[in-house]
């Protein structure tokens, strides 16, 4: 999906903001990413008040195979094919989905300061130069057979 198209399909919705990512785009409003448009199709933001629509209309999440297995996104579902002919009830899903990543979003916990171990105090540079030096002074005597 190029990106002409998507402001088209979205032109019921609202302007859009639609930024390369990935291996397609991302679509948001204010800074809220609520849809991405990849290779395998155009996937809305859900959650657990929207995911049982993606489910009655026969929908999946959006998955991706590693190497080593395929991860399931289960934040992410197809948009259902028979939207891209009915722009108002997709405008819809969209409102939907910007809403369900704007609960995401609130979801989250705030950042802040990151709670560290206490780490055990330095050595000084002065001590641990004065045991290299000893042991350096230790090394050449037995070198030389010297006690």
């Amino acid at each position: 999906m190029d990106r002409e198209f998507l402001i088209d399909l979205f032109a019921d919705f609202g302007p859009v903001a639609i930024r390369k990512m990935f291996s397609g785009h991302g679509i948001s409003v204010d800074g809220v990413n609520f849809a991405l448009a990849l290779r395998a199709g155009l996937f809305f933001r859900a959650d657990e008040m929207t995911i049982p629509d993606f489910e009655a209309e026969g929908s999946k999440p959006f998955q991706y195979s590693t190497r080593a297995k395929t991860v399931v996104v289960n934040s992410y579902w197809e948009l259902p094919a028979r939207l891209f002919d009915d722009s108002a009830e997709l405008a819809q899903w969209a409102r939907a989905a910007l809403a369900a990543a704007q609960r995401a979003k609130v979801k989250k916990r705030p950042k802040g300061k990151k709670v560290t171990k206490k780490a055990a105090p330095k050595k000084s540079t002065a001590k641990k130069a004065s045991k290299k030096a000893v042991r350096r002074v230790g090394k050449a005597k037995r070198a030389h057979g010297s006690k």
